[in-house]
């Protein structure tokens, strides 16, 4: 997919010749789906608020979770870590050796989807099937090795509340997971069980959110590198706070210069509904969520649900009486809850064409739909609308992170489908930043903005093995603050290559 290098064209002019009722409709969409300046910044306001009750000791809707990782990498680790990504979509297994090269390392990986029924079934059958394709990726890249504990970063990017690296507890399942027995408990000894059934050499070392292995990995290459951003199937950030501003925490007496990677789950900011502009289809896509009240943020923001929104409205407007939109034609495809997803809207915004072939075209392949010039005119602004409306609003949560740090001049690191893959989504995101923090002029043409949101390393691979290497590295210089398993970790001895 590519992405567009310049803002994306206003389309104004195509509506001269629609229909009053079409109009009528796109203006109504525009009243609701666009967000002005002053209202952005209100939602930064709320989210530095939010952010900081997270840290404090009576908590708030963002839960602000300890992940117990220490440190960022000073390029000079080295061995040889296995990575495992569990996402919302696809199951990754990555073999990540760090070399003696300072920031350099090299990577073996295999992909394996993820099995929609595994997300509404059961705990063993969830994790026998991870366990299932670390052996094959083992058999595979290993075939008669005599392999003895291999060190494991596990990327986990679900809520768990962790008092210490090599443990957690879920708090709740998010990206569409419903699966009994998990919730309320600790992921750890279920995942080990699953290994030690099929007497693999692999001990858990760090359990990692993927926003924090997207931080560390940066990190590893970018030393202005101080914030994890994940704008993909779920939304979430990471950034490194000191033990000492972190009210939460002060019972356990650490070191106050401490550094401590805080994973916000910022996927629930305003559960209240406070300050966020929610629409009817908004209201709608919650009600009817495995988790109603949850993920309030994440259910404007995420791809998961981008699909979903641009379906709703569509079906509405056909259902309505003020508008025509398919009139006479079979929408039953369209019915389908969840068969839209964000590549559907990003194909629409990638339309090479002034009449719209490619998205009338994807609207008969698709959805069986023939889509009249006015109709295809309201389908690509309301995509706009609605891949727009994301991208300022996840710039909500990016100025308040930084807002909260003081910090003026910051690379942010960040991955997932929607930031690497959606058009211009980049372009709308750095924009809102601009109106949102009042950037001077002079942060402009060639200069490049004080606060930059940058394309990532690979977080989910080479985030997880690096935090896996620095908790290794932190146990054998005696550093045990939130180790829990210490004596199995002294054993990992990391093959060298």
């Amino acid at each position: 997919m590519v992405l567009g290098a310049r803002k994306a064209p206003s389309r104004k002019g195509s509506f001269a010749d629609m229909p009053t009722d079409l109009k009528s409709q796109i203006d109504k969409l525009e009243e609701m789906f666009l967000i002005p300046t002053t209202k952005l910044k209100e939602i930064s306001d709320q989210f530095v608020a939010e952010l900081e009750r997270g840290l404090s000791q009576e908590g708030g809707t963002i839960p602000m979770i300890p992940t117990w990782c220490m440190a960022f990498p000073d390029g000079y680790e080295t061995g040889a870590y296995l990575a495992l990504d569990m996402g919302g979509t696809n199951l990754r297994v990555c073999e990540v050796t760090l070399t003696e090269e300072k920031g350099e390392f090299e990577i073996i990986q295999s992909k394996y989807r993820m099995p929609e029924e595994l997300k509404t079934g059961t705990a063993e059958e969830l994790w026998g099937y991870v366990a299932d394709c670390l052996q094959q990726f083992i058999e595979y890249h290993h075939e008669n090795e005599k392999l003895e504990n291999l060190p494991l970063g596990f990327t986990f990017s679900y809520p768990v509340t962790q008092d210490a690296i090599d443990h957690g507890v879920l708090q709740r399942w998010t990206k569409g997971f419903d699966i009994q027995g998990v919730e309320g408990e600790d992921v750890v000894p279920q995942f080990q069980k699953a290994l030690e059934e099929r007497n693999l050499p692999i001990k858990l070392v760090a359990l990692v959110n993927d926003t924090t292995g997207t931080m560390i990995a940066s990190a590893y290459t970018d030393t202005d590198m101080k914030v994890g951003c994940i704008f993909g199937t779920g939304c979430n950030a990471a950034y490194m706070e000191e033990c000492g501003s972190i009210p939460k925490l002060e019972h356990l007496k650490l070191d106050p210069k401490l550094p401590m990677a805080i994973n916000c789950e910022w996927g629930a900011f305003d559960n209240e509904h406070k300050v966020l502009p929610r629409t009817t289809y908004d209201v709608i896509i919650d009600k009817e969520s495995p988790r109603p009240g949850q993920q309030s943020f994440e259910k404007m923001v995420a791809g998961l649900y981008l699909g979903e929104i641009f379906r709703l409205v569509l079906l509405d407007l056909h259902k309505g009486h003020e508008c025509t939109m398919f009139e006479g034609q079979d929408v039953n495809k369209l019915d389908k809850p969840y068969s839209l997803d964000a590549g559907f809207l990003a194909a629409i915004e990638e339309d090479r064409f002034e009449n719209l072939t490619d998205t009338g075209d994807l609207f008969q392949n698709k959805l069986g739909i023939v889509c009249k010039k006015p109709e295809l005119e309201l389908i690509r602004r309301l995509a706009e609308l609605i891949g727009t409306r994301a991208a300022r609003l996840t710039a909500c949560g990016v100025s308040a992170i930084c807002r909260h740090k003081k910090w003026e001049k910051v690379h942010v690191g960040a991955d997932g489908s929607v930031f690497t893959k959606y058009p211009h989504f980049k372009i709308r995101q750095a924009q809102a930043l601009k109106e949102i923090l009042d950037w001077p002029s002079k942060y402009g043409k060639g200069r490049g903005d004080p606060i930059e949101v940058l394309p990532a390393e690979d977080g989910s691979g080479v985030g997880a093995a690096l935090i896996a290497a620095l908790t290794v590295k932190r146990v054998k210089q005696g550093q045990l603050a939130g180790i829990r398993d210490c004596d199995a970790l002294l054993k990992m001895v990391p093959k060298e290559k």
